[in-house]
């Protein structure tokens, strides 16, 4: 891994087994929904990766999995972005111990061994009303990773931390704020809290699972502004989880777009939302609202994503593609450099 990646992502998989019916049970074959199946990349330091499509297109558990919330099937996860000067002596050995020339492989840990590198990684999670405990004050919330990762010395140092990261994500005054409870505050507010209890540990990696869906429109921007602004203060590196293509050109480096559990493009944000390559990435573009009455979309896909139980072969976009052929049917095109530093994958450029 080259020292300017904090996560390599090599060939990573999760497939859900699906409970059987009672006459489906007496067959041997195992059902499974493939949800990520074979995505491979990298998250270099400080940048933002957008992760876009519909819904089903597996970003969600794409994030997931970069953090061992869930268990991936196949594929490796590392992480090269511990700062070891913030472990004891004991802990920063044993994870050297564990690392590799790719950094740490996340997806040979266990619980225990996860949880000193919980402090370099955390998640943003799309609803703040349920991700926020509403039985504890504002101050208890953003507080309970530094007492869990035992980081502060004293209560005197925790609350100062606490009042620091509520006056970055503009929760001010924090004396105000701090002893009220989530149902207290507005939607913003609450996500607010959410962004300070993920940066308060000065994490290294965050996923940020579309952190404004939730939101009233007239507050998004200042929300995805203060995330940027933090991202740029603190150096960390962003996987950003949108269907909202419109965001990711004013928020994110990189873009990836996913189509059931398989990665269709990855270029710069400027030239995929300019020059797009991939037929679903066209037509992803194509479906953003534009403010002009005689606006006519020439790009537009029919029909629904098809089942991740039982997806098309080859390419797995060929059933909506309006210039799919028999190729296409046949043989799964590979994600390919068409430009530099921008793949596709897709037959028209392979």
């Amino acid at each position: 891994m080259s020292e300017e990646h904090v996560l390599e992502v090599e060939k990573l998989k999760k497939h859900f087994p699906l409970k059987k019916g009672f006459l489906s049970s007496f067959t041997r074959e195992e059902i499974t929904v493939k949800a990520v199946d074979g995505v491979s990349f990298v998250v270099k330091k400080g940048e933002i990766l957008g992760l876009a499509g519909e819904s089903g297109s597996g970003k969600t558990t794409t994030g997931r999995l970069l953090l061992r919330l869930v268990e991936p099937t196949e594929g490796s996860v590392f992480f090269n972005g511990m700062d070891f000067s913030r472990f004891s002596d004991s802990e920063a050995k044993y994870l050297r111990g564990k690392t590799e020339p790719n950094g740490i492989d996340i997806t040979k840990l266990n619980d225990s061994e996860m949880k000193p590198l919980r402090r370099d990684m955390q998640i943003i999670f799309q609803d703040p009303f349920e991700s926020l405990d509403p039985r504890m004050t504002i101050k208890e919330i953003i507080a309970e990773p530094l007492r869990v990762q035992k980081v502060a010395k004293n209560e005197d140092e925790l609350e100062e931390r606490v009042k620091a990261i509520m006056r970055d994500v503009e929760v001010v005054p924090p004396e105000e704020f701090m002893h009220r409870y989530p149902h207290e505050l507005s939607g913003g507010q609450r996500q607010r809290v959410a962004v300070a209890r993920a940066f308060v540990l000065d994490p290294k990696f965050v996923v940020a699972d579309e952190p404004v869906s939730m939101l009233d429109v007239s507050i998004r921007a200042e929300i995805l502004n203060l995330m940027v602004d933090l991202v740029k203060k603190r150096g960390a590196s962003v996987v950003f989880i949108t269907h909202d293509l419109a965001v990711t050109k004013h928020v994110c480096d990189r873009v990836i777009i996913m189509y059931l559990g398989k990665m269709m493009e990855m270029a710069s944000s400027t030239n995929l939302i300019d020059l797009p390559l991939h037929p679903y990435t066209k037509a992803l573009i194509a479906a953003v609202p534009v403010p002009d009455p005689s606006y006519r979309r020439t790009e537009v896909i029919s029909g629904e994503i098809p089942s991740p139980v039982n997806p098309p072969p080859g390419c797995r976009f060929n059933t909506r593609c309006p210039y799919a052929h028999d190729r296409c049917i046949r043989e799964e095109p590979p994600l390919v450099e068409v430009e530099k530093d921008h793949f596709v994958a897709c037959h028209l450029y392979s």
